[in-house]
Formats: structure tokens, sequence, C-alpha cells
């Protein structure tokens, strides 16, 4: 990944052009409704709003470079356990939120570092094994305080957070070292978006039966249907991006996202109704926080990377 490479991409080339496309259709649909039917778009213009800060900066960060994404990525994962952090109390315990912190930075290092058995991009064995230094120094912490009251909850928070925000999330940033690093990261992440999209729309026009009820009360069975159905035939309008995936791998690739999309989301939704909060922050308007955008990134990103280096190496 750099700069040249990206231009002479034709995936990357393709999908910034989707995403612009996009972009300015969904910025003409807000304008007719808003002033040509004088409805209110008020929320549909907080979440535009956000998509136009959101893309320019994700192609940035893809088109500067594999070390630049991977900051980046690093970043993202650091804003959202920061988030988390506050939202469940543990940002109190210092001690516990720098262990954290810095096994994400560790992440990042890990993924910019060559493995020295092979010289490829990336240390692949040591970034599998940093959540078991993570832990032993969470036990480490709690062992040198000699205050056993409260540890375990701190230990739990703690490691959830790491595994889940930081080691997990971690896999995207590590996408950036594969061989068809544009097609994987380009694909993983308009694919999650739609679907998301796929979801809520689907639902709108389908929607009658509630999925989880106390979880995500406006998520229907249809609309989780209708999106796993449009993400498992996704991939194979956008086989150039995967180029080495057979028709059933590209479907089975859509599937890890339209099904692995959904549990990410609904696990975030399981913490956010547990602690009794809306959203996990504020950052982006009209989309939450960074943890709110994310969410369905966290399933999907090691079940496509794990899928992908099984099925064609990285």
């Amino acid at each position: 990944m750099s700069p040249s490479a990206a231009l002479a991409s034709e995936v990357f080339r393709i999908f910034a052009l989707l995403t612009t496309g996009l972009l300015v259709v969904g910025g003409a649909t807000i304008a007719v409704v808003r002033f040509g039917f004088a409805k209110d778009v008020s929320h549909a213009w907080d979440s535009y709003r956000g998509w136009i800060v959101i893309v320019p900066t994700i192609a940035v960060s893809l088109f500067a470079g594999r070390a630049v994404a991977i900051c980046f990525f690093a970043l993202v994962a650091v804003a959202a356990f920061t988030e988390y952090a506050r939202a469940t109390g543990l940002h109190h315990d210092l001690t516990m939120t720098f262990i954290i912190l810095a096994g994400i930075v560790g992440i990042a290092a890990v993924a910019l570092t060559r493995d020295p058995a092979t010289g490829a991009p990336g240390w692949y064995a040591l970034f599998m094994t940093v959540p078991v230094f993570v832990s032993a120094s969470l036990l480490l912490a709690s062992i040198l305080r000699n205050r056993p009251e409260g540890q375990l909850k701190a230990i739990a928070l703690s490691l959830f957070g790491f595994l889940y925000i930081g080691w997990m999330f971690g896999h995207v940033a590590f996408l950036a070292n594969t061989r068809n690093a544009y097609g994987y990261l380009l694909y993983l992440l308009f694919a999650v978006e739609l679907n998301d999209v796929a979801a809520f729309t689907c639902g709108k026009l389908f929607g009658r039966r509630p999925l989880c009820t106390n979880v995500s009360p406006w998520k229907t069975r249809e609309g989780a249907l209708g999106a796993v159905l449009i993400s498992a035939v996704f991939p194979l309008a956008v086989r150039f991006a995967l180029p080495d995936f057979s028709a059933l791998e590209c479907v089975f690739a859509g599937l890890i996202v339209g099904v692995g999309g959904h549990l990410g989301d609904l696990s975030i939704s399981v913490i956010k109704r547990d602690i009794g909060v809306k959203d996990m922050g504020t950052l982006i308007r009209g989309h939450g926080g960074v943890l709110d955008r994310i969410d369905s990134l966290l399933y999907t990103a090691p079940l496509f990377f794990h899928f992908a280096r099984y099925a064609h190496g990285l």
C-alpha cells in the first residue's frame, strides 16, 4: 500500500468513484426532499454530514499507505475503547485503562513490524498472542495493588474491552499487510455499511416481527434476513475486489458480513442497554460515538480475516 499503488489499483479507483457517487446522490436526495417537498430532513442531514467526514478520512488514510492506515485504525480503536471505558466507569481505574491502551498500541506496532521468520509485513504469530500478554499484565497489576476488592470486575471490563475493541478490531489494521490489501479492506468496509443500510431499509419496508425486543427494539427479523441476503450477493457484484475467491467463497464472505455485522451491532446494544446509554459517545454527529460506528466490524473483521487467510493465505 502506497499513494502510487493506490493510483494504480483498479479496486481503489472504482471504490473511490462509487463512494463519491453515493455521497453526491445522497446529498442531492436530501436537498430535493428538503427544498422540493418541504420535509424535515435534520436527522438525515446530520448523518450525511458525518459521512462526508468519515469517507474522506478513511480514503486518505488508505491512500497514504500501509503505515498510515495501520496507525489510523489504531487511533480509531483507542477512541472506541476510550468511549467504552467512560461508559462503563473503567476510566476511573487509570492503571487498567493504561494497560489496555498500551495493548492497542502494541497491536499497531506488531502490525507494522515484519515477521522475523518470513520477512512478510506484519508479525502474525505475535499478533495472535498479544491477548496473553495483556491478560498477564492485568493480573500482575491486580497482584501488585495488594487490594483484592473490586479487582475481578476491573479485570473483566478491561480484558473484554481489549479483546473486543483492541484485538478483534485490530484485524482490520492487519488486513493492510495482505497481498490484496485494497480489495479486502475496501470490500469489508463497504460491505459492512451496506449491511447496516440494508437491514434498516428492509426493516422499514417489510419489518413485522421484532428480532430482540429488549436489546434493540427497532430491529426486525425481516430486516435482518434481508440484510443477510443482500450481503451474501454483494461480493458477487464486486468480484474485482476478491479476484481469488470462487463464487461460493464470495457468498460465504458475504454471509460473514451479514451475520457478523448483526452480532457486532447487537453485542454493543447489550452493553448500552445494561449501562443505560443510547450511544457510546457523541464524537460523530448523526452517528453517535466511534464505537457505535465500528460495532459491526468487531465480529466481521476477524471472521473475514481468518477465512481469507485459510482460503488463500495473506
